[in-house]
């Protein structure tokens, strides 16, 4: 394959790649490099990967692919550097880079125009999925094709991580949802609620506690309709002109909501939204307006933390561990606030778990693409977890949650261990 043309290698900024010092702090904390022992599986090797490609003595070739592909993503690197190196963005301009490549000598996979072009791009298509998810659940489609072994038609990893997907709220459910729920209160917050897509359809019941949470907070919550997909999957994939538009749209429905905050139960996306001013820097009018929108975002875990304490009428006599999730803890910082919620709740034993913020696998679709890895993982974080002997592992990401049922079903915790979404603790003790 050609070596990238000079207007593409612009996409790189120089000096961030510079800022790396190859002090190594990063080799430990990369989940890709304590399982492979390999510097080209480490974020230091592909920096190093990336300046070679940027002073062109590199191709964007397929092992450039793979090696950043490779990648999780997790950005427990960048808690570790002590350069301050912005790996993430880095990574993400070097997978912007493979598909500008791609594109340029061949056509995007039908897939890959169906999943990021007309599913994540248009919310009533993800209802739409919902519904027809629903509806194989209700007439037992899913049971069947796992008795009679139909379901090993699916590619493994979708066969395996299906058994972790709970029931799905029914189209009646979600016709049922208050546009705007208010807390009776005077002077109360305008909280607009940041539904996602995935949440959404897979977690609705979560993003109702949410919901209620905050509403019994004092903030009278507001489901914003013209909201889309948060655009962090387009960016992860390279995608990055589909991860601004969607960007744009979001800013604009945000801005005619006239909201006092911007509240998401989801690290991943929640990551995302706090950077939407980075990827506007050569439009000055849309940055400017994506950093008035970013100063509004809050997680969920962190507005709750700062608003009066919720009163709590029924205790969880359990011990409970908290996993992080990774762009919760390295991509926003936010660590302690989840925590000090769970520890709150009556009758609770917290149980801090070693290497709770280190990444399960996850990482939005990598435990599709990069099935293997994600598992093994995976299966080294089971035994951190199995270690707390807790009955319930809580976290604050939709893939993290899927990562961890589907973890409890591995390690045979079936019925010991429940994970669910912090949310989903906090509003069962209400």
């Amino acid at each position: 394959m050609e070596l990238v043309s000079k207007g593409s290698l612009s996409k790189f900024d120089m000096n961030e790649i510079l800022n790396c010092m190859h002090c190594g702090f990063c080799l430990p904390a990369c989940p890709t490099y304590r399982q492979m022992g390999m510097e080209f599986a480490s974020p230091r090797g592909r920096i190093a990967l990336m300046k070679g490609v940027a002073k062109e003595e590199l191709a964007v070739d397929a092992e450039f692919e793979h090696h950043m592909n490779l990648c999780l993503g997790c950005r427990a690197c960048e808690t570790a550097c002590p350069a301050g190196v912005p790996y993430g963005s880095l990574v993400e301009t070097a997978r912007e880079m493979v598909e500008d490549q791609k594109r340029d000598s061949a056509k995007p996979s039908v897939m890959k125009t169906v999943v990021f072009d007309k599913l994540f791009k248009n919310p009533q298509r993800f209802k739409q999925l919902g519904t027809a998810l629903w509806a194989a659940q209700s007439v037992g489609l899913q049971t069947l094709a796992d008795k009679t072994g139909l379901i090993k038609v699916l590619p493994r990893p979708m066969a395996e991580m299906q058994k972790a997907v709970d029931k799905i709220a029914s189209p009646i459910a979600r016709k049922k949802r208050e546009p705007v729920m208010k807390s009776g209160q005077a002077n109360a917050l305008k909280i607009g609620f940041f539904s996602g897509c995935i949440m959404d359809v897979m977690f609705f019941e979560t993003n109702q506690a949410t919901a209620s949470l905050l509403q019994k907070a004092g903030c009278d919550v507001l489901f914003v309709q013209e909201q889309v997909c948060c655009g962090a999957l387009h960016a992860h994939a390279g995608e990055k002109d589909g991860a601004i538009e969607l960007a744009k749209r979001n800013i604009e429905a945000f801005e005619q909501a006239e909201v006092d905050f911007i509240v998401n139960n989801a690290g991943g996306c929640g990551s995302a939204l706090k950077e939407y001013h980075h990827w506007f820097h050569d439009q000055p009018e849309w940055q400017q307006r994506a950093m008035n929108f970013v100063a509004k975002m809050r997680d969920a875990n962190e507005l709750l933390a700062e608003l009066p304490p919720l009163t709590f009428s029924k205790r969880i006599e359990a011990k409970v561990t908290y996993q992080d999730s990774c762009h919760l803890a390295h991509g926003q910082g936010v660590r302690n606030q989840p925590r000090q919620l769970i520890q709150r709740i009556p009758g609770v034993e917290y149980i801090e778990m070693n290497d709770a913020d280190s990444c399960c696998g996850s990482a939005g679709i990598y435990n599709i693409t990069n099935y293997e890895m994600s598992m093994d993982i995976l299966d080294d974080k089971m035994k951190q977890v199995e270690q707390t002997k807790a009955h319930y592992i809580v976290t604050t990401n939709p893939g993290c949650l899927l990562q961890m049922k589907n973890g409890i079903i591995r390690a045979g915790l079936q019925g010991k261990m429940e994970a669910m979404h912090v949310m989903d603790l906090l509003a069962r003790a209400l």
